[in-house]
Parts: C-alpha cells; structure tokens; sequence
C-alpha cells in the first residue's frame, strides 16, 4: 500500500496539514520538524504526486530561465554556467524544478509568452536581452514573478534586477593601476552600447579623472567581438602620440588578444605595460604572466537572482529591487609594476 501524507504525519506526529505545507514549502515550519518530516518521508520512501499537488493549488512548482538564442556561446561561457548552477542550487533547495528554454518565436508567440500565458512556471528569470516593454507589461498584466539578470536596457526602476557593479569594477581596476605607476589606462570593450559596458566605461571615465590621470577618448576603443581585429586596434594605438601604458579589458578573450600582440612585439607586462581584465574565468590565471582580474562572483549573481524570484513567488517581496553585487579585485603579475 502506497504511503500517504497521514503515515507521515501520524510517525512524527504533527497533523497532515503540517507535513502538507513543508512539502509545498508555504509555510513557516520551525527547521527540527522540518528535519523530522523529511527524514520520515525519506525512511518511508514517500515520494509527493506532484501533478496532483500542482492541480490542487495551481503551481507548477517551477521557474524558467531563458537565454538568449542569438548567443551561440551561451552554453560554453563560464560566467553563465556558474549562475545556471546557483539558480538551479536555489530552486531545488525550495523545492522548484528549473526550466531553461531560449527566446526564440514560435509561431508567432515567444517561448517567454508560452511560458506565460500556458502557466507552466511560477516565475521567471530573464537575460537583459529579452526584457522590452512590451513584455514587461505583458508579465505585469499577469502579475507574474519575473526577475532580470542583468541591468536592462529598459528603466531599471519600473523591474526587479540583480546584476554586477560594474562601474565598481573599473573603478577599482583603475585605482590599482594608477597605484602601480600607470599613467595612460586605455578600456577595451566588445559592445559600448550594452548596458554593463555604458557602466564600466562610466566608472572608469569617473575613476580616471578623479585619480589625474591622462583622459583621451582614443583610449576607450570598442573592439567589437571579432578578436583579430585586436591585434591591429594594438598595434595602431602603440604607434600613436602618448600611448596607453596599460590597458583594461572587459573579458578574457580581448585580454588574451592584448597579451598575445604585446608579446609578438617584445613588450614586456607589466614593466612596460600593465594589463587588468574582467573575470577570472575561463583563463586569466593560467596566462604568462598570470592575469590581474576584477572577479564578479557569479555564482551569488545567480543565488540573488533565485532568491529575488522565490520571494516574489512566495508573496515575501512586493516592490522591486535592484541588487549590484560587488566586484573584488584579485592581483597577479600582469600589472604589478611598481611606482
């Protein structure tokens, strides 16, 4: 005979109703009954029908995650895997199924709209990508949970968002340059009209000001994302009247662009030029020289993200907030030169 919520209860003894609320985890349960309830059904083998669970109070027990389709690279970026892994981490903590599907149309109607509309999760967590207007209203009209990951392009204000500080990180990269000996710090990013790029130029235009440091709009270059073209973006600003002594880069793969022209010129880093880029993954510390990095921690960008999302399920959280996590910076030998 199959176990039922009262088996459970009767062998911890509380009612069925308690068993019933730590399982659809609705309830505030002190943490030793949830033990026990737990270490019961798992002696007992008692597994929730979850369909039937589902029906009876109109959850899916489930939040989606899209991505975004035009990213071929999504998948293989270590800075999404690790936040994948923490939403992923958090949901099941809650008892919440992960669902990832990307932003693609489909006849018509986009798998955000499906999602939506078909109720087949309790919320949703959205790349910046995605975020419009119109789908803003459209998860507003519905009252559905829904966070973004990443500053969107849209008015911050009017959503809920976690994202990295990122005018933070350029600030702190700049200041351990200029304490370093650096004089002319050049910023080298893939897209300047992405939200975290409009920030990270924005702290490092502050940063270099503030610090007297020289200020040139040659020396905000917006490479693009076809790395060759690095290696002439280089070699052109070296030849120039005051050339950068230092450059910051918004990846690993610019950073490795940079690093590689250097060398071919027989320029030594950090005692000629001085390097920093953002993120320590997938490579920074495995270069020669080992690389100096602004590191985002994003594994709790994803914990926030899901946090955020569960508390809007869960009715805890009302308004919106908008949560910047904070960079921190970790020195190697690329940029440690010396007054």
């Amino acid at each position: 005979m199959a176990v039922t919520i009262k088996d459970i209860a009767k062998k911890v003894g509380v009612s069925p109703s308690t068993v019933s609320r730590v399982i659809n985890g609705n309830a505030v349960i002190s943490e030793e009954t949830k033990k026990k309830i737990v270490s019961v059904m798992e002696e007992l083998d008692y597994h929730p029908n979850s369909l039937a669970r589902n029906l009876a109070n109109g959850n899916a027990y489930a939040v989606g995650l899209v991505i975004d389709a035009q990213d071929e690279h999504t998948f293989s970026n270590a800075f999404f895997n690790r936040s994948v892994y923490a939403i992923e981490t958090v949901a099941q903590n809650h008892g919440y199924n992960l669902l990832i599907t990307n932003d693609r149309d489909m006849a018509g109607t986009s798998a955000v709209e499906k999602l939506v509309l078909e109720k087949k999760v309790d919320g949703i967590i959205l790349p910046t990508s995605s975020v419009t207007v119109k789908l803003v209203k459209l998860l507003k009209d519905n009252n559905f949970p829904f966070v973004v990951l990443g500053e969107p392009r849209i008015d911050g204000k009017d959503v809920s968002w976690v994202d990295i500080n990122n005018e933070m990180g350029s600030e702190i990269a700049v200041k351990h340059l200029k304490e370093n000996g650096y004089k002319r710090v050049s910023i080298l990013v893939e897209n300047r009209k992405t939200v975290f790029a409009r920030n990270r130029i924005e702290g490092y235009v502050k940063s270099v000001k503030a610090y007297g440091l020289a200020y040139s709009e040659e020396y905000i270059v917006d490479c693009g994302t076809e790395m060759e073209r690095i290696s002439s973006i280089i070699k052109d600003m070296l030849v120039r009247d005051n050339p950068p002594d230092a450059f910051l880069c918004s990846n690993n793969m610019i950073a490795y662009q940079v690093l590689k022209e250097l060398k071919s010129q027989n320029i030594s880093v950090p005692r000629e030029i001085g390097l920093v880029t953002f993120d320590n993954y997938p490579i920074a510390e495995y270069m020669d020289p080992p690389l100096t990095v602004v590191d985002v921690d994003t594994f709790s960008l994803g914990e926030q993200a899901a946090s955020t999302l569960l508390n809007k399920i869960r009715r805890v959280e009302q308004g919106n907030q908008q949560i910047a996590i904070s960079p921190s910076l970790i020195e190697r030998d690329s940029s440690k030169r010396g007054k």
